[in-house]
């Protein structure tokens, strides 16, 4: 089969190249899927380019996987011709203390599709039974693709904030995850303030329902509830905090970060305002998530690129060139 793998050589179209490999056989309890489509996620680019440690060398990225099973797990969840989604969290413990009341995302001994296991860059990924979703039959592979990771994510960090219903929230970044949560946020009645660089993604929150859309380092036009910070950019913590009203909540949502300057006490923290991280996502999120994205038909913004062109869409994201979502499409057929 034919797959993207990491180079190791970071920034660039460089960062992937086009390989042959087997296809991959199913363990026990796992199953074999036929990609038909994969988002294109920045984890994908922290990977690539070496922001995250190095786990498997020459890895195959790829966490947002939508795919069709066709081996493995006979009697388990799933039969041969299930679509099935693949998503981050690939395998936990199921001893430790966080697996056993419910925070399986903290488990110190997890491991993660695209970075520890080969993931959905590929004509074909295998994934354990119990990791994969069931996604549902309204939402086409390329809608489906970027709520496994993206949608994920931003659901979680979106639940973390505390928003008060009917509450004011600012989203710093408008990416792939940024405006799936926007669109979450508005159908549940919230008012929701966009502070991002792009134009274009301004453009789309407008769109989409947002009250206001300013530069990343603008002031929103209101004080905030609450504020998720999804761009990797540490410097933009203080603005953030700056933004919240009193009792606010400031939610870090990236798996990297660039530094976070000094804060001052009396401008940033005092008034009992609240800064926590997202981790990974639970199995329990996903499940949600993809009944609720159903549901409240959130819709993904999408541009599509032929699975031949996967080191174009790294770059296109890399350089803030993809507005919404990537996502990888267009397998050839004769796989």
């Amino acid at each position: 089969m034919r797959a993207w793998e990491v180079t190791g050589e970071a920034g660039g179209p460089g960062r992937v190249r086009l390989a042959e490999r087997p296809v991959p056989v199913p363990g026990d309890g796992e199953v074999l899927v036929r990609v038909d489509a994969c988002g294109v996620c920045r984890t994908d680019l922290h990977v690539a380019d070496g922001d995250l440690p190095v786990r498997r060398p020459r890895v195959v990225p790829g966490h947002e996987v939508v795919g069709t099973v066709v081996d493995g797990a006979a009697g388990g969840r799933f039969a041969v011709g299930d679509r099935v989604g693949v998503a981050w969290l690939r395998h936990t413990c199921g001893e430790c203390r966080w697996c056993r009341t419910g925070a399986e995302n903290l488990c110190p001994r997890a491991e993660f599709t695209g970075w520890d296991h080969d993931g959905g860059y590929a004509e074909y990924v295998v994934a354990p039974s119990a990791f994969a979703y069931r996604v549902p039959a309204s939402l086409s592979p390329e809608q489906a693709a970027p709520l496994l990771c993206a949608g994920i994510i931003g659901y979680r960090a979106l639940r973390r904030t505390g928003l008060p219903p009917g509450g004011r929230l600012g989203l710093y970044g408008f990416g792939a995850s940024a405006h799936l949560t926007a669109q979450l946020a508005l159908a549940q009645g919230s008012e929701v303030h966009v502070l991002t660089r792009g134009e274009g993604a301004r453009e789309l929150a407008l769109s989409l329902g947002a009250a206001s859309a300013g530069d990343a380092y603008d002031a929103p036009p209101v004080p905030l509830d609450a504020a998720i910070l999804f761009a990797p950019v540490g410097d933009l913590v203080p603005v953030a905090f700056e933004a919240l009203d009193r009792g606010g909540s400031l939610v870090l949502a990236g798996i990297h970060l660039s530094d976070v300057p000094q804060l001052d006490y009396q401008r940033h923290l005092f008034l009992e305002k609240r800064l926590t991280s997202v981790t990974a996502n639970t199995r329990a999120d996903g499940e949600e998530l993809l009944r609720l994205a159903a549901a409240l038909a959130v819709a993904p913004t999408v541009t599509t690129y032929p699975f031949e062109q996967a080191d174009a869409a790294l770059e296109d994201l890399s350089s803030g060139r993809v507005t919404g979502v990537a996502v990888l499409s267009g397998w050839s057929p004769d796989r």
